[in-house]
């Protein structure tokens, strides 16, 4: 391994304090493509610089908002091209803002219902339970 002075470099340790990512997640997205492999040292350790931090937090973010990987594969590619159109963003994230909007009508919808077989519940010490004979149904 060659390393320049210059370079600050993180073990994959401090690369997972630095981005919230997890060592685990951190190798995981390596393995997939999203992350570039890591320089390695003469031993194998793997040292990150502060552009990989800057993906991983990227990464993070766009986990936390629920994109897939393959989404945010197609993210990082539109983030690392200058010359892209933003309208293609807006389209990719568009369409998992509706994605995200079906989830949250199901969620509520199963809420609902929940909240419905629960009102009907007595909870008392009887064996009949509405709860159970709505999930048998």
């Amino acid at each position: 391994m060659n390393l320049q002075t210059t370079d600050h470099y993180f073990t994959i340790g401090d690369a997972a304090m630095e981005s919230g990512i997890s060592s685990k997640m951190i190798r995981h997205y390596e393995q997939v493509g999203l992350l570039a492999q890591a320089v390695r040292t003469d031993a194998g350790y793997r040292l990150y610089n502060s552009r990989d931090l800057h993906v991983l937090r990227f990464i993070r973010h766009s986990r936390d908002l629920g994109f897939s990987i393959k989404q945010i594969e197609e993210l990082l590619a539109l983030w690392q091209d200058r010359d892209r159109p933003s309208r293609e963003v807006k389209k990719l994230a568009q369409l998992h803002l509706s994605a995200l909007d079906m989830k949250i009508r199901e969620l509520n919808a199963m809420k609902a219902e929940l909240e419905r077989l629960v009102q009907c519940c007595k909870g008392d010490s009887r064996p009949d339970c509405p709860i159970l004979d709505g999930l048998a149904s």
